[in-house]
């Protein structure tokens, strides 16, 4: 199975996770194939996605993007699990009183507030990687985060970085069986 976990503000709507979806039903694995919406709480959202992981029976990938990369990369330590990391969110580098106060998802319009007790929560979530579990996805023209913080923090992992692009992971279509075939599916 493969559990995809979006960024801060976005959804399961988003393009990686809608393309992902549509390429896995293609091949017949639709029901190998889940991307919950996220709490804006961290510590609600990793208890939720490791209900999921408890519950899905058999191997888990979990493929995350953005903060959905820290997310991830957490609950792959916690629970034993191979991940595909995303121009994830370095959190142990990030001042994340620079995203203190209220946002609203991309998709939904759904309003919320990320508080210094949300800080607390994700900062306590960071854990060191173990460089066999993951396979890490930059492109150096993410305009969000440095990925060369990423790169560092995930040093001795598989790293595919590639010029130019975005946040949002340009060349990402690219890379869809790729990852289907890390997540031995």
């Amino acid at each position: 199975m493969i559990i995809y976990l979006h960024g801060f503000c976005s959804s399961p709507a988003s393009w990686k996770s809608r393309l992902l979806a549509e390429e896995m039903a293609r091949r017949g694995l639709a029901d190998h194939f889940v991307c919950p919406q996220l709490s804006p709480v961290p510590d609600e959202a990793v208890a939720s996605v490791s209900r999921l992981i408890e519950q899905a029976g058999g191997p888990v990938t979990l493929v995350g993007s953005s903060l959905g990369g820290h997310y991830a990369s957490h609950l792959a330590e916690k629970h034993g699990l191979n991940a595909v990391l995303i121009n994830p969110a370095a959190v142990y580098r990030l001042d994340l009183a620079d995203f203190a106060g209220e946002h609203a998802n991309f998709h939904s319009g759904e309003r919320f507030v990320f508080t210094a007790a949300h800080a607390v929560q994700l900062k306590a979530q960071v854990a060191r990687p173990t460089p066999e579990r993951y396979w890490l996805l930059l492109e150096e023209g993410d305009e969000v985060l440095d990925y060369r913080q990423a790169a560092d923090f995930y040093a001795g992992c598989r790293q595919t970085v590639l010029p130019g692009g975005d946040h949002s992971f340009t060349q990402f279509p690219e890379f869809i069986p790729q990852i289907i075939e890390f997540a031995g599916l």
